[in-house]
């Protein structure tokens, strides 16, 4: 069941270790699978992401009060927080989270903000929203709080401050390509800091025509994806089994 999403999950799963964004055993992504949203697939408990193959891949229903008593639970910090948005959010068809890096650092900085000063980081020109209420390990209760910041439907990031990043869109392919952006984009702009010289920021009217722009662009993130399973097709074929 689910052939087709569960192996564009394993890809991204796959792909996050060759990215190095991954972080041990931990850290998860989702894809709803029914029109409601609450119904979705999510990674093992405890499986690391470069051995992740589609048919382990759960799937769960976020009104399943029984879920975490059953066998096959799931993290239950990966319960609290996609389980929530899932719950709420049903336009997040699809969440991934992470603590990679970049992202992370960003969200170490007490303005956490990611200013327009090129191409990439003006795709997320005020879609995005700063968590600043940090209340520990994301279990249920922070899980919901996590949710209400998704009210927006403009707002695909969230800046998790003292934590890392979770990004939402409207599959996997949309979802993966957007995360890869933003670690590209924090860095960038985390390495722009180091250099200790006077940033170049685009305007509001550039950088919101550049987001634009990026939206429309066709066919992008789907290639993205398609691209990657070529890749792991002819080098880690597993992902789908």
């Amino acid at each position: 069941m689910y052939k087709n999403e569960r192996i564009d999950l394993a890809c991204a799963f796959r792909w996050t270790v060759r990215l190095d964004m991954h972080e041990g055993v931990a850290n998860h992504f989702s894809l709803a699978v029914n029109e409601e949203g609450t119904q979705f697939l999510m990674n093992p408990n405890l499986r690391h992401f470069s051995l992740i193959r589609a048919s382990e891949i759960l799937v769960l229903d976020a009104n399943d009060s029984s879920t975490m008593e059953q066998p096959d639970a799931p993290d239950p910090t990966a319960w609290g927080l996609h389980a929530s948005i899932h719950r709420n959010c049903p336009h997040a068809r699809c969440v991934m989270h992470l603590h990679p890096v970049y992202s992370t650092v960003l969200a170490s900085l007490a303005d956490s903000n990611l200013p327009p000063i090129d191409q990439n980081t003006a795709i997320f020109y005020k879609r995005y929203v700063i968590d600043e209420e940090y209340g520990g390990m994301a279990f249920e209760k922070e899980g919901e709080r996590c949710a209400e910041l998704f009210n927006d439907p403009k707002i695909k990031v969230m800046i998790m401050g003292n934590h890392g990043v979770l990004v939402i869109g409207s599959n996997v392919a949309d979802t993966f390509n957007r995360l890869y952006y933003f670690e590209r984009a924090a860095e960038t702009y985390i390495k722009a800091l180091w250099t200790g010289q006077p940033l170049r920021f685009l305007s509001d009217e550039i950088a919101e025509k550049t987001a634009v722009q990026w939206e429309k662009y066709p066919d992008y993130t789907e290639t993205h994806l398609a691209e990657l399973k070529a890749i792991l097709d002819e080098e880690e074929a597993s992902y789908r089994l």
